[in-house]
């Protein structure tokens, strides 16, 4: 069962604030193509996306779930140890995260997809 109001009364930057705003604005094309599939309650349960979460920016979050998915880009490789970082803060506050390469939700959306939906029905 998911933690209740993770996300609640966080107290969040402007700066964050904004830079989450323009990241919603600038999205990747993998990430539009992933939110075309999850937006609207499409799956069954809503999720938010460039949600701020103890000070990160999360690509795409759905609370009913406990559920955090990341869309990783070539600059992820430069960045192993932020990303082992943030995942260890969002694994202690109970949430699960999911990692998809851009080229992995451009080339086979249907699969990344899926694994989405399995997680979210078990």
């Amino acid at each position: 069962m998911p933690l209740k109001h993770i996300v609640t009364n966080q107290k969040v930057t402007k700066e964050k604030l904004h830079r989450a705003k323009e990241l919603r604005r600038e999205m990747t094309p993998a990430e539009k193509l992933l939110w075309q599939e999850v937006r609207a309650n499409k799956l069954g349960v809503r999720f938010r996306r460039q949600q701020i979460i103890q000070g990160f920016i999360v690509d795409f979050y759905c609370h009913k779930v406990a559920l955090v998915i990341e869309v990783d880009g070539d600059i992820h490789d430069l960045q192993q140890d932020e990303d082992e970082r943030r995942e260890k803060v969002l694994r202690e506050l109970g949430l699960e995260i999911l990692r998809f390469h851009n080229n992995e939700i451009i080339h086979n959306l249907p699969k990344v997809v899926h694994k989405i939906r399995e997680f979210i029905q078990k």
